[in-house]
């Protein structure tokens, strides 16, 4: 599918018309058939809530549109893999949102700006009085590894509230699911953690470097 036309129409279309799952799945089904037409409905639905999101995490124009368009190339390209027990805009929100972290990390390396320190408003004073240490590495690197191991939806909600300190209500809108949801996934999301935490002997608390 040529997605070669998306930077001139992202945050343009005003589309602002939900689906439901039903209606989701179907669209779904054909794309993988290879409806087109479906494919770039699909698209449309989701594109300018996506670009509004990525764009509060990169703040630029120009890297937003790119990152939505290589989303999307990835989305349909990996389409037969999708779980349809989950929303699309799950997906597709927790691809771009890897986009934009692995463009901040980049940009930061160019620019000598210490990534690893961007963490929630009130959690930063916290997290850097360990966040050179060796052992914090460590026990970073695991807990995204258990993060990684997350549903997909899990994974979304904790990785938008850690990482980019959006609030319940905030995610509610990218994800397009009710609030009560988002705060179910989160709780869901912060037990499994926990108690896989637990039997490496990792401090459930250390969850706030999440952030870090």
């Amino acid at each position: 599918m040529d997605l070669s036309e998306f930077k001139t129409s992202t945050g343009q279309s005003g589309e602002t018309v939900k689906i439901n799952k039903d209606q989701e799945i179907e669209l779904i089904t054909r794309a993988k058939a290879g409806d087109e037409g479906s494919a770039r409905r699909l698209i449309e639905l989701h594109q300018d809530r996506l670009f509004a999101f990525v764009w509060r995490i990169v703040r630029s124009t120009d890297e937003a549109e790119d990152i939505c368009q290589e989303t999307f190339m990835r989305s349909m390209t990996n389409l037969k893999d999708f779980n349809e027990a989950y929303r699309f805009s799950t997906w597709i929100f927790t691809i771009g949102y890897r986009l934009a972290l692995n463009y901040l990390k980049h940009r930061s390396q160019r620019t000598s700006f210490d990534f690893r320190n961007v963490a929630r408003s009130g959690e930063k004073s916290q997290v850097e009085q360990v966040i050179q240490s060796e052992h914090a590495e460590k026990v970073r690197d695991v807990i995204w590894k258990e993060v990684d191991d997350l549903s997909p939806a899990q994974k979304s909600t904790i990785l938008m509230f850690y990482r980019q300190g959006l609030n319940c209500q905030e995610i509610s809108e990218a994800l397009d699911m009710p609030v009560p949801t988002v705060k179910s996934h989160m709780h869901r999301a912060r037990e499994k953690l926990r108690e896989r935490l637990k039997y490496q002997k990792i401090d459930g608390n250390d969850l706030a470097m999440l952030g870090a």
